[in-house]
C-alpha cells in the first residue's frame, strides 16, 4: 500500500504512525522519534505530517490527559486544536481546558525557555507512537493524598452583601425589619458582618439597631481563628450540649476552634456499613436533608452500599430502594466517616472563646453589659459510633454546664442524651431513643427540668419541676399508605395527656398525583382554646393539576374554637406558577368557620435584582385585614465590578459574569460540580461558587432543544476564599458550520492554513478542505499561514447553499488583497 494512503487512513482513525514507518524505504534503522530529525522524511509523508491536523495522545506529567487533534509546523511548533476523546482520563475538565488555551496559539517543542505557564518545563512529541507529552514542575512531586485544600496563593478580594426587608401591617400600624449579612474576602482573611434595624407598629417605639457580628476570621488547615465582635456559637462540632439559661450575647473578643472547612474528603468508606435487601434488581437512592446525593444500582439479596462516594463527616441519610419504579423500602441511616475529623487517634474538636459582652454597636437594653463572656465547647470522638459533647460557659455573670452523648448503639438504634445545669436557673436532662426499621421508625423521648428562682428575685425561693415524655411511631403500611401515632404527657407549665393520630395516602385523583391526610388529635388546652382541651379531626387533600405548575389543596374538619366550643371549618387554596414579568407564582385561598369567611392571596416574584413574596389576608374572626412583604437581594463587588442578583441561592463566594450575545431570549445554565446551579441571562449575572476549593463552572443552554450557537469559554475556573469575588466575561454567538476548500492564487489547494472566526478555529487538510464553526452575525473567516495573515474571506450566507445550520461554501480563493478591505480582521480582539 502506498505510504500516503497508509498515513491518511491511520491519521483519520487516530492510530499511531508507527504502523506506516516500515513503508518508508528511505528511513534508516536509526529512525528519529523527535521532530529534531525528520529531514529524511519522504515528500509524500511530509505532505500528510506537517501543517495538517494529526491525531495524538496527550500526557501531562505521565498522566493521560486525552486524545486530541494537533498541528505540527516545520519550525518545530505544536498547536492543540481540540480534545476528541477523554473518557478514560481521570484528569478534570478544567485541566484540559487550561492546556487547550495554553497551546491554542502554538508553542515550541523542547525545553521551555520563557513564558512558561502553569510551571511548564518541556514539550515533546514522539513520532513512533503519536504522543505529545507535557512536562511541568509537578512531574516529580510525591503523590500523596492531601488532607486540606489550599487557599488561593494570592488570596482573593470581594464583598457579598445579602439584604433583607420584612414588612407586616394590620391596618393599625406597620412593623418592619431590615437585615444585612455580609462577608468579604481580604487576602486570606474573611470579614463577616450581621446586623439589623427594626421598628414596631407602636409609633411611640423608637427604631432599634443591633450588630450581631463584625469580625475577621482565618482558616489554617483544621483550625479557625476569629477576632472581633461576634455572637458565640458552635462551629464545626457534631453535637453541642443543650443550654438551660440565657444564650451567649454579642461579645468583643477572640474565638478559636476546630474546623473541617478546608478538609478534603479522600473517599474513605463509612465505619458503619449500610445494608439493603431488595427482592428484585433495583436502585438505592441516598438522600441527605431531603436532597438526593447519590444513587446506586443494587441486585437482589443482602448487600452493602458503596459509601466511599459520599461526603465525609457524621450525618444522617435516608435510603430509598426503588424497584420497577416504585419505592419498596425507606430507612434512616447514619454515615460515620470521621476522616474530616482526622481519626480516633486525634479525637478532640473544640471551640474556645473569651471576651466581654458588649452593646457597643447596639441600642438594645441589656442588664449584663461589659461582663466577662467565656466558654469552652468540645466534642470527643469516643468511638466512630459515639460522640461526647462538653460545654462550660459564663453567660450573664453565671456559669452554665452541659454534657451530651450521641451514640449509635446498633445499626438501627440510636441514643441521644443531654445533662445541663445553669447557676440561678436550674438543671435538667433529656433522653431520646430512635429505632429505625425497614418500614418505619419508633422514637421515645423524655425530659425533666428543675427551674429555680433565687430569693432575691421576688423575696421567695422556689423550685418548679417540668416533665415531658412522648412516644412517636411512624409505620409505612405499603408504598401508598403511612400511619403515625404520637402520645405525649407533660407536667409543669401545662399538664395532661396528648394524642395525635394520622394517616397519609398517596394516589391519583382525576389523573393527577394527590396526597390525602387524615388527622385526629386530643391535646391539653391552651389560651387559644380558653383552656379547654383541644380536640378535633381534619381531612386534607393536596394535588397537582397536570402540567403547568398548578396546585390545589383543600381541608375539612372540626376543632375547639377560641371560646372553647366546637368549630366546623373548611378551606380551599389554589396556586399557579407563572412567568409574567417578575411574577413567578400567584395563589388565592378561602376558609370558613363558625365566625365567618376568611380570604387570602399571595404571590412570589423574582427579577434581576431581587426576589420575594407578598400576601394579604382577611380574618374570619373579626374581618380585619393584614398583609406582608418580604424582599431579598444580593450585592456582589469584586475585581472593580459590582452586580445585584435576585436569585435565591446560597453564596460563599461568587463570579460576576457579563454575558454578551446576539441571541434573543437567551437563557444559560451554569453548573458547578461542587454543587451549585444558577441561571444566566444577557447582561450582568452573579454565579454562586464554593469557597476554598479550586473548581470550575460549566455552561450550557437551558432546556433540551439543540441550539446552533457557541459559548466562549465553555467553562470558567475559580479558586476563591470565602467572600471572594472574581469577574469573567462570556460570549454566546449564533453559529453555522461552514464547509469548503481553500485555494491559493494559482488554484492549488491551500494546506495547513489556520481558518479563524470569532466562534472557533480549524486547520485546512492537505487537499485544502476545512470545516469550521462561524458566527452568523460575523460571516467572515481570517486565514493565517506560516504565522501571518494570508487573506480575509467574506461569505454571503444568502448566496451560498445552506442545509439547516450547515453552509456549503465550495472553493474559496485566498487573496492577500482582501486584507486591505477592513481595518481590523476578525481574528483580532477575540475574547
Amino acid at each position: 500500500m502506498p505510504i500516503t494512503h497508509c498515513i491518511t487512513a491511520l491519521l483519520r482513525r487516530g492510530l499511531p504512525l508507527v504502523a506506516c514507518l516500515a513503508a518508508a524505504p528511505s528511513w534508516s534503522a536509526e529512525a528519529p522519534t523527535t521532530l529534531g530529525r525528520v529531514d529524511g522524511l519522504p515528500r509524500e509523508f511530509e505532505a500528510h505530517f506537517f501543517d495538517v491536523p494529526l491525531a495524538v495522545r496527550v500526557d501531562l506529567d505521565g498522566r493521560y490527559l486525552g486524545d486530541a487533534m494537533v498541528v505540527l509546523s516545520r519550525d518545530q511548533r505544536v498547536q492543540l486544536l481540540e480534545f476528541t476523546d477523554t473518557q478514560e482520563s481521570r484528569e478534570p475538565e478544567r485541566v484540559r481546558r487550561l492546556w487547550r488555551e495554553r497551546l491554542a496559539e502554538g508553542r515550541a517543542l523542547g525545553d521551555c525557555q520563557s513564558d512558561c505557564p502553569s510551571g511548564l518545563r518541556a514539550l515533546h512529541y514522539s513520532l513512533v507512537n503519536s504522543q505529545l507529552s507535557l512536562l511541568t514542575r509537578d512531574a516529580e512531586a510525591v503523590d500523596q493524598d492531601a488532607r486540606f485544600h489550599h487557599l488561593p496563593e494570592q488570596g482573593s478580594h470581594g464583598l457579598l452583601l445579602r439584604n433583607q426587608l420584612n414588612l407586616v401591617g394590620d391596618g393599625r400600624g406597620t412593623s418592619g425589619r431590615y437585615a444585612m449579612q455580609g462577608q468579604s474576602s481580604i487576602g486570606k482573611w474573611t470579614a463577616l458582618a450581621d446586623g439589623q434595624l427594626d421598628r414596631g407598629s407602636d409609633s411611640q417605639e423608637s427604631t432599634r439597631y443591633r450588630v450581631d457580628q463584625l469580625y475577621a476570621e482565618r482558616l489554617i488547615e483544621d483550625n479557625f481563628y476569629r477576632l472581633g465582635y461576634f455572637t458565640p456559637s458552635a462551629q464545626g462540632l457534631t453535637r453541642q450540649p443543650r443550654l438551660m439559661g440565657a444564650s451567649p450575647d454579642t461579645t468583643l473578643g477572640l474565638m478559636i476552634g476546630s474546623s473541617d472547612s478546608l478538609a478534603i474528603d479522600n473517599g474513605a468508606p463509612s465505619a458503619t456499613p449500610i445494608y439493603v435487601t431488595p427482592d428484585r434488581p433495583a436502585v438505592a437512592e441516598i438522600y441527605r436533608n431531603g436532597v438526593l446525593i447519590n444513587s446506586q444500582p443494587v441486585q437482589p439479596g443482602l448487600q452493602t452500599l458503596d459509601t466511599r462516594v459520599l461526603p465525609g463527616g457524621i450525618y444522617e441519610i435516608e435510603v430509598r430502594v426503588v424497584e420497577d419504579g416504585q419505592v419498596t423500602s425507606r430507612s434512616q441511616e447514619f454515615i460515620y466517616k470521621p476522616s474530616n475529623w482526622r481519626s480516633t487517634d486525634a479525637p478532640w474538636r473544640y471551640n474556645l472563646y473569651l471576651g466581654r459582652q458588649s452593646s457597643l454597636l447596639s441600642n438594645w437594653a441589656r442588664d449584663h453589659d461589659d461582663s466577662l463572656s467565656a466558654g469552652v465547647l468540645a466534642n470527643y470522638l469516643l468511638h466512630p459510633r459515639a460522640v461526647v459533647g462538653l460545654s462550660t460557659q459564663r453567660i450573664d455573670e453565671r456559669l452554665q454546664y452541659g454534657t451530651s452523648l450521641d451514640w449509635d448503639v446498633l445499626d438501627r438504634f440510636k441514643l441521644y442524651a443531654n445533662v445541663f445545669q445553669a447557676q440561678g436557673y436550674g438543671s435538667g436532662y433529656d433522653l431520646q431513643a430512635i429505632h429505625s426499621y425497614s418500614s418505619g421508625s419508633l422514637v421515645a423521648s423524655h425530659s425533666r427540668s428543675w427551674l429555680s428562682r433565687p430569693r432575691e428575685v421576688r423575696g421567695t425561693a422556689f423550685v418548679q419541676r417540668q416533665t415531658q415524655s412522648s412516644l412517636s411511631l411512624n409505620q409505612r403500611l405499603d408504598p401508598r399508605n403511612t400511619a403515625s401515632l404520637r402520645v405525649s404527657h407533660s407536667r409543669g407549665a401545662s399538664d395532661g395527656l396528648g394524642i395525635d393520630l394520622g394517616w397519609s395516602y398517596f394516589g391519583r385523583v382525576l389523573g393527577s398525583d394527590a396526597n390525602w391526610r387524615l388527622s385526629l388529635f386530643d391535646r391539653p388546652g391552651t389560651v387559644g382554646t380558653a383552656d379547654v382541651r383541644s380536640r378535633g379531626v381534619n381531612l386534607s387533600l393536596s394535588m397537582s393539576l397536570g402540567d403547568g405548575g398548578r396546585r390545589l389543596s383543600a381541608s375539612l374538619g372540626t376543632r375547639t374554637s377560641r371560646d372553647g366550643g366546637r368549630d366546623l371549618n373548611t378551606s380551599l387554596a389554589y396556586q399557579q406558577d407563572v412567568d409574567l414579568g417578575p411574577l413567578r407564582s400567584v395563589g388565592m385561598s378561602a376558609s370558613a368557620d363558625r365566625y365567618g369567611v376568611g380570604l387570602g392571596g399571595d404571590t412570589q416574584f423574582e427579577n434581576r435584582v431581587m426576589h420575594g413574596d407578598a400576601y394579604v389576608q382577611r380574618s374570619s374572626y373579626n374581618g380585619e385585614f393584614n398583609g406582608g412583604l418580604n424582599l431579598q437581594s444580593l450585592l456582589a463587588v469584586g475585581d472593580g465590578k459590582a452586580a445585584l442578583s435576585g436569585q435565591f441561592l446560597t453564596h460563599q463566594a461568587g463570579l460576576i459574569v457579563d454575558v454578551e450575545t446576539d441571541l434573543e431570549d437567551l437563557q444559560l445554565r451554569a453548573d458547578d460540580p461542587n454543587g451549585s446551579t444558577a441561571s444566566l441571562r444577557p447582561g450582568r449575572n452573579v454565579i454562586p461558587v464554593a469557597a476554598y476549593k479550586a473548581g470550575h463552572v460549566q455552561f450550557d443552554f437551558a432546556g433540551s432543544d439543540a441550539t446552533a450557537a457557541v459559548i466562549q469559554p465553555s467553562s470558567l475556573d475559580y479558586h476563591l476564599n470565602r467572600g471572594g469575588i472574581a469577574y469573567r466575561q462570556l460570549r454566546v454567538m449564533r453559529t453555522v458550520t461552514v464547509i469548503g476548500r481553500l485555494l491559493d492564487g494559482q488554484g492549488k489547494p491551500l494546506r495547513g492554513a489556520q481558518v479563524i472566526n470569532h466562534a472557533s478555529r480549524t486547520v485546512s487538510e492537505a487537499d485544502g478542505f476545512f470545516a469550521v464553526e462561524m458566527s452568523e452575525a460575523t460571516p467572515s473567516l481570517e486565514v493565517h499561514q506560516h504565522g501571518a495573515a494570508a487573506c480575509l474571506l467574506r461569505l454571503d450566507l444568502l448566496a451560498l447553499e445552506r442545509e439547516g445550520d450547515v453552509v456549503l461554501a465550495g472553493d474559496q480563493t485566498c487573496s492577500p488583497a482582501s486584507l486591505a478591505e477592513v481595518p481590523q480582521a476578525p481574528g483580532q480582539g477575540r475574547g
